[in-house]
């Protein structure tokens, strides 16, 4: 496959690499919120799911232990808690993804060892009470800040309250893996991390550049690269041709992996990659990256797109404002018909993510409605600080005409 052709139409669900991004704020910008690595002691590893898997070994959850999960999810939570020989246990949500403490409390019994606690698209919970509920029963406390890298609640950076938390840079930042393990209130000594090889670390850096590129940026780059990106991919194809021969059947994807699962939307852990540390690129990227164009420009584009619904019927946000100190990972819209208006937005080509519309197995309506009826009705639309004018009008205007053919 040739090196991706830049497109003029093409809306990134993720961030872009540009130079834009490690440029500095200009005098009088408001300041940069925390983020989670201010939070406390911090490994950065391969992926969110990756440090999901650290903790509740630190945690020494085992066999016969239970971990309390949200019933609005991501899959890729539970494999973690599985890997560690636990039992998931899932704990209802009400409708706006509140954590239901009555719940909790009606899950509890001599099994629960931890619980998930998740920051929705970038929307702190109230975690003073959630950290004073699990003081009051023993239960340590994993926050969930895979939606959340940046935020201020309670006067304290996201991630402050719990006993370890966890991030995805991925979702922040232009990088093709990142994770990170937090934790303000234990030492991480025992987490030991290392390369995962020149493989890798070549992967993570082309993958982040070829993304920039097949969104227009850093066309001056793309151009004097042309060559050996089309040399690389040729090497590549030929060596899955040659191993794949050389394979039995399914085990080439395997054996080739150069990084986690996470970076290519699946849900599996592997956890080959537990000691295994972020890639140089996307540390260097973390560094040196202005942390106050990403949350300025995030919430500009949220707050662009809420006013872009205002005035249609049959939607409305997740939540009736932006708090002063969060910092979106998406646009979270509750529509009334989902499927139609998912259908007209992808048709337009606009990248958005469905969050808990596929549960774990045996997860329903009878466990938490709030749950089902939140995975169906919120679709999420990006609002990252890469965007530029064009794509986010572009974007604007494909959710009102979406809108709007729906009712």
């Amino acid at each position: 496959m040739a090196a991706p052709r830049p497109s003029s139409a093409a809306i990134p669900r993720l961030p872009v690499l540009s130079l834009a991004a490690f440029r500095r704020a200009r005098a009088g910008a408001p300041p940069a919120l925390p983020s989670l690595l201010d939070a406390g002691a911090v490994r950065l590893v391969t992926s969110g799911r990756v440090a999901i898997a650290l903790a509740l070994r630190e945690l020494g959850v085992g066999p016969g232990d239970s971990v309390l999960v949200p019933a609005y999810h991501s899959p890729s939570m539970v494999p973690p808690v599985l890997w560690r020989g636990a039992r998931p246990v899932f704990y209802r949500v009400d409708a706006a993804a509140a954590v239901d403490l009555a719940d909790l409390d009606a899950r509890l019994d001599g099994t629960v060892k931890a619980v998930m606690v998740t920051h929705y698209f970038g929307f702190p919970q109230d975690m003073g009470t959630i950290r004073a509920w699990c003081d009051r029963h023993g239960v340590a406390l994993l926050e969930d800040c895979a939606h959340s890298f940046f935020g201020r609640h309670g006067g304290l950076p996201v991630g402050s309250h719990g006993d370890y938390a966890i991030g995805s840079g991925m979702k922040f930042y232009p990088i093709f893996e990142g994770g990170c393990l937090v934790s303000a209130r234990r030492p991480l000594d025992g987490v030991a991390l290392r390369s995962a090889g020149r493989g890798f670390e070549a992967k993570a850096a082309l993958a982040v550049l070829e993304h920039s590129f097949a969104h227009g940026r850093l066309g001056a780059l793309r151009a004097l690269l042309r060559l050996p990106l089309w040399c690389k991919d040729k090497l590549w194809a030929a060596l899955k041709a040659r191993r794949g021969a050389a394979l039995p059947d399914g085990a080439v994807a395997a054996e080739l992996a150069l990084a986690p699962a996470s970076s290519d939307s699946s849900y599996d852990f592997d956890p080959r990659w537990l000691d295994k540390r972020s890639a140089w690129f996307s540390r260097w990227v973390l560094r040196r990256a202005d942390a106050g164009r990403v949350t300025a420009l995030r919430r500009r584009h949220y707050l662009a797109l809420e006013a872009a619904v205002r005035d249609l019927p049959g939607c409305r946000p997740l939540h009736a404002a932006l708090p002063e100190g969060a910092c979106p990972w998406l646009f979270p819209l509750w529509v009334a018909r989902p499927d139609a208006v998912f259908a007209a937005l992808r048709a337009a080509e606009v990248p958005l993510v469905r969050f808990g519309h596929t549960l774990w197995p045996g997860v329903d309506a009878a466990i938490c409605p709030q749950a089902v009826a939140l995975g169906h009705h919120v679709l999420a639309l990006p609002c990252h600080q890469d965007l530029n004018a064009a794509e986010l009008a572009r974007l604007c205007a494909a959710l009102r005409a979406a809108l709007a053919a729906a009712q």
